[in-house]
């Protein structure tokens, strides 16, 4: 799963907090943006049983 929202890959080494953008590079210094977090992922999801039947009704 991928988000739209992506932060400045050097923020660490150019920016004193993080820079969010919506495009491929860094609006400040022109660095690559990536991805700003992981899709969240839980083996022990208590709910997924609920989320993958609601997406199965949507899709009919």
């Amino acid at each position: 799963m991928r988000s739209d929202i992506r932060v400045c890959s050097e923020w660490r080494a150019n920016h004193d907090r993080p820079v969010y953008t919506l495009s491929a590079s860094c609006p400040d210094c022109g660095a690559d943006a990536v991805n700003s977090a992981p899709a969240p992922f839980s083996p022990e999801d208590r709910y997924g049983e609920y989320r993958r039947a609601l997406k199965r009704r949507e899709r009919e």
